[in-house]
Parts: structure tokens; C-alpha cells; sequence
């Protein structure tokens, strides 16, 4: 038998097979040849490339959708996260900072200046990252971590130390409080020379990577959790009309974060200054995530998104 030949028959067996639902038998004796002879004709198929098998994972279909609607009313590079079935909130969070390591390592440049907001998040993403040495590579820490205990740089300095292991980077240290108790004080911290040497190198950041905080997220964001805000902040926040923040600057449900008063005192780049950097990663896993993360994609503070289907279904449900 000739090579055309036999191709022939891989052919009108994997038709008959795949295409048209038969059985092994039913494909053997149509041929007039035995069932080997039929699963011999189905290998060669598959080796020919006459066939392509592809596997695909339950909601796959689901998540490709909510991708497009996603970037279609934000905007953005969307990466949704497949759930586990009966997997927990921190499941979810697990899954989706892996898949965002993924993204993150794929969008380093050598000498490139990656800013890192703090946060639970991202401490998840970072926790995931594998070595992927990066010459030049120098990390910016994007807000203030010090909280009123003074716990809150030590950290930080963990999450920062732990990126700059695994892509052999520098960093740059933000060591002043995520909250100043008044605005006169960050107004006199931000005239600094070291201080703005760190404001200089967060704009010069080609890429930037955070997550987004809420009030009440049922896998708690450090912000909230971290003896940062006071019962009075937090009343002035609601008042304000807060909803959650971004790298430490609260915005409302429609992305504004004018007249919040917390913001006059906050260290973390409002999301005018964010803008400015090409490349934006947000991540975020939660359903409680949903309002603040939307008010983020509103606000144009991301380039970039990655969450989980739970969290996206509930984004796309707010309209």
C-alpha cells in the first residue's frame, strides 16, 4: 500500500470514528478490515496531523467569555482563573496569584523598574514566583508600609526581599507610614531629597503590580487588618463615600477619589500617577473585591487584569 493510499484510509476511518460517531466495529467492517487494522488507521491519523485531539477543562468556555466582556467594558488585558469546585475564597486567592506570578515574570525586561504595591495579594504573587534572574531589574516599593506600631515596614521588607531573591533585583525602599497622622506632615516628608529620590524612581517604573483592598474581604486585605486605619478613619472613610483603595488611595464606586479626606494623608500614587506607568498589573480574588475593583478599572488604573471566575462573574454583575 502506498503512503497516499494509507493516509486515504486514516482518513475515512478517523471521518467515520470522530466525525461521524461510529464504533471501532462498525468502522472495521465498513472498511473491510479488522479493528486493529482500524486503530492503526486512527494512530496514523493523529500522526499525519489529520486529527488534532485538545483537551479543554470544564468552564473553559465560561472564562473565555467573561475575558472579552471584561476587556470589551474595561478595557484591559483580562486573565480569568479557572475555580476549583468547592474551593475556599483563600483557594481561589491561591490560584490566582500563581497564574499572575505567570503573567508578571513573562512581562520582566532586563534593567527594567517594576513597582510593587504591598498588600495581601501581592504577597500571595510573590510567594508563587519562581527564580527568573533578570539583569538590571530594580523593584520599588509603591506606598508606605509603616504602620502605628512600626511592624508594618518589617513587612513589606519581607514581600520585597523575597521578589528580589527569585529575579536577582535591587530595591528600592518606601520607609515612610502608609498614613501620615497629618496632611502638613506628608507635605513636608514629600519635599525630602530622599523622598523624592523614591517619588523619581516609582515614575520611572515600566511596569506595576497591585491588588485592590475592600472594607470587608472575606480573606482580609493587610490594609484594613494591620493596625493601619483607626475606628475614626474608617467612619471617614464611609462618609466620604470609600469603598475600598488602591496601593492606599481609597476611591469611591465610580472611581473618584477627590474629596476623601484619608487620601491627604495616604503615601501610595493616586491613580493619575499610576497611569503613567505603561504596564499595570492588577490582581485580585474575592467577591467582596468586586465594587473596589471595579472602581479601579474605572478609575484607569490598570493595563492589565488577573482574577479568578468567582470574582469576575461578580464584577460583570454590577454592570
Amino acid at each position: 500500500m502506498s503512503t497516499e493510499e494509507r493516509l486515504d484510509g486514516a482518513y475515512e476511518a478517523a471521518r467515520m470514528y470522530y466525525d461521524e460517531g461510529w464504533t471501532m466495529e462498525a468502522v472495521a467492517g465498513s472498511l473491510g478490515v479488522s479493528r486493529s487494522t482500524v486503530s492503526r488507521l486512527l494512530r496514523d491519523a493523529r500522526d499525519a496531523d489529520i486529527v488534532r485531539i485538545s483537551l479543554h477543562p470544564p468552564g473553559v468556555r465560561r472564562v473565555a467569555d467573561q475575558q472579552r466582556a471584561l476587556e470589551r467594558r474595561f478595557g484591559v488585558d483580562a486573565r480569568v482563573v479557572t475555580a476549583q469546585p468547592g474551593g475556599t475564597e483563600r483557594d481561589r486567592l491561591r490560584q490566582t496569584a500563581a497564574v499572575a506570578a505567570h503573567v508578571v515574570e513573562g512581562m520582566l525586561e532586563p534593567a527594567m523598574s517594576v513597582g510593587l504595591a504591598w498588600g495581601t495579594t501581592i504577597a500571595a504573587m510573590v510567594g508563587e514566583l519562581g527564580p527568573r534572574p533578570t539583569p538590571g531589574l530594580q523593584i520599588v516599593q509603591l506606598n508606605g508600609a509603616i504602620d502605628t506600631e512600626g511592624s508594618g515596614l518589617t513587612y513589606v521588607s519581607t514581600v520585597l526581599a523575597r521578589a528580589a531573591s527569585v529575579w536577582d533585583a535591587t530595591v528600592q525602599q518606601f520607609p515612610v507610614p502608609a498614613f501620615f497622622d497629618y496632611p502638613a506632615t506628608k507635605e513636608a516628608m514629600w519635599r525630602e531629597r530622599s523622598v523624592r529620590r523614591v517619588l523619581a524612581a516609582q515614575q520611572r517604573c515600566g511596569l506595576a503590580v497591585f491588588g485592590v483592598g475592600a472594607f470587608d474581604a472575606e480573606v482580609p486585605s493587610h490594609v484594613y487588618a494591620g493596625n493601619y486605619l483607626t475606628a475614626d478613619d474608617v467612619r471617614s472613610l464611609r462618609s466620604d463615600g470609600a469603598v475600598g483603595d488602591v496601593c492606599t488611595v481609597f476611591l469611591r464606586a465610580d472611581g473618584t477619589t477627590e474629596g476623601i479626606r484619608m487620601n491627604e494623608r495616604c503615601s501610595g500614587p493616586d491613580p493619575r500617577v499610576l497611569s503613567r506607568i505603561p504596564r499595570r498589573v492588577l490582581i485580585a480574588a474575592g467577591t467582596r473585591k468586586a465594587v473596589p475593583l471595579r472602581a479601579a478599572l474605572l478609575a484607569g488604573a490598570a493595563t492589565d487584569l488577573v482574577l479568578d471566575e468567582v470574582t469576575a462573574a461578580s464584577l460583570l454583575a454590577l454592570g
